[in-house]
């Protein structure tokens, strides 16, 4: 049961870091701060939802369609998100391709580092 609040505090953790660092790096993505926390637990939950489903559809295409299921799974949460949130807000197709390939990014890469940073360390001295 830790493992998966553990799991699920990282996944949150690293979708919130995902949004934040695409929001500064492209000029038609807003976040607004006040809604921030409710994009960012609509974006966890469609993405959690939609990557297996999407893995069970694409596996017919082969081992390469898996390996872009989180990525499409990113931009239709990203467009699940901007409909269901005022927190999100993104504009222009070059701007959503692009969104979706940089959260995507930096979400694996905070999913990576987050745990080294005292989640790990945690956990093994509550093992002992």
């Amino acid at each position: 049961m830790i493992r998966l609040i553990v799991r699920t505090a990282v996944a949150v953790a690293a979708n919130a870091v995902g949004l934040i660092v695409a929001a500064a790096v492209l000029d038609g993505m807003q976040l607004n701060v006040a809604s921030f926390v409710l994009a960012v637990i609509i974006f966890t939950i469609v993405f959690a939802v939609l990557t297996p489903f999407l893995a069970v559809q694409l596996r017919r295409f082969g081992n390469g369609a898996i390996g872009a299921t989180a990525l499409i799974a990113t931009l239709v949460s990203l467009v699940i998100t901007d409909l269901l949130s005022d927190g999100l807000s993104i504009s222009g197709v070059g701007t959503w391709i692009a969104a979706a390939v940089i959260v995507w990014l930096a979400a694996l890469v905070a999913a990576f580092v987050l745990p080294f940073l005292g989640l790990k360390k945690y956990l093994e001295e509550r093992r002992t």
